[in-house]
C-alpha cells in the first residue's frame, strides 16, 4: 500500500522589505512521500519569497507535469508566474516561460550545474528567467528544524534572508543568476 502525503502546518510571518510585502500566513504543505525535506523547504521558501495575491502551490505538487510547484494566477485564472523548484529541465522552463508572464527557479542544488545544463538549450525568454539559490548548507539547516507544526519568520532586506524557524535563527544571501 502506498503511503500518502505528510501534512506540515506553518504559521509564517513575512517581512520582505525589498518588495514591500508584509503578511501573516497559515500554510498547510503536503509533503509527497518521494519529496525530500530539502525540496519541501525550498518550495516553502519560494512561496514566501514570491508571495503575492493569487499565489498557490501547484495542484499536483512534485508529481505534476502540468503545473510548477508554485504558481500565481490572476483573477481570470491565467497563470502569471511559473515558479519551479530544484532542477527543472530546459523543456519545462521553456513551457513555463511561454505560458506565464514571468518564470523563476528556486534551487537547493548547485546553481552552476543547472546553468550549465540549460546552456545552449532553446528556452523562451531565458534571459528573463531568474534562478535563485541559497548559501550551501542553509536549506539543510532549515530542514533539520522542521516539525509537523512549525512557526517561521521570514525577513528579507537587501538580498539577505533572515529566517527563524521554531526558535532557530538562520541567515543566507539570496543569490540571483540568469538562465540566459
Amino acid at each position: 500500500m502506498a503511503t500518502g502525503a505528510t501534512i506540515h502546518t506553518f504559521d509564517v510571518q513575512i517581512a520582505d522589505v525589498d518588495r514591500g510585502v508584509y503578511e501573516d500566513l497559515s500554510l498547510r504543505v503536503a509533503r509527497h512521500p518521494s519529496e525530500t525535506d530539502a525540496f519541501m523547504v525550498t518550495r516553502l521558501l519560494a512561496y514566501c519569497l514570491e508571495y503575492e495575491e493569487g499565489i498557490a502551490f501547484g495542484a499536483g505538487g512534485i508529481s505534476s507535469t502540468e503545473e510548477p510547484a508554485v504558481l500565481v494566477r490572476d483573477l481570470t485564472d491565467r497563470v502569471t508566474a511559473w515558479i519551479e523548484i530544484g532542477a527543472p529541465d530546459a523543456q519545462r522552463l521553456h513551457f513555463g516561460s511561454k505560458l506565464a508572464d514571468r518564470a523563476a527557479v528556486y534551487t537547493h542544488r548547485d546553481p552552476a550545474k543547472l546553468l550549465a545544463a540549460w546552456a545552449g538549450k532553446g528556452i523562451h525568454r531565458a534571459e528573463d528567467i531568474v534562478l535563485r539559490s541559497f548559501d550551501p548548507g542553509f536549506i539543510d539547516a532549515v530542514a533539520a528544524e522542521l516539525a509537523r507544526r512549525s512557526t517561521m519568520t521570514v525577513s528579507v532586506t537587501e538580498g539577505q534572508l533572515y529566517l527563524e524557524i521554531n526558535g532557530a535563527a538562520l541567515h543566507t544571501e539570496i543569490e540571483e543568476h540568469r538562465a540566459g
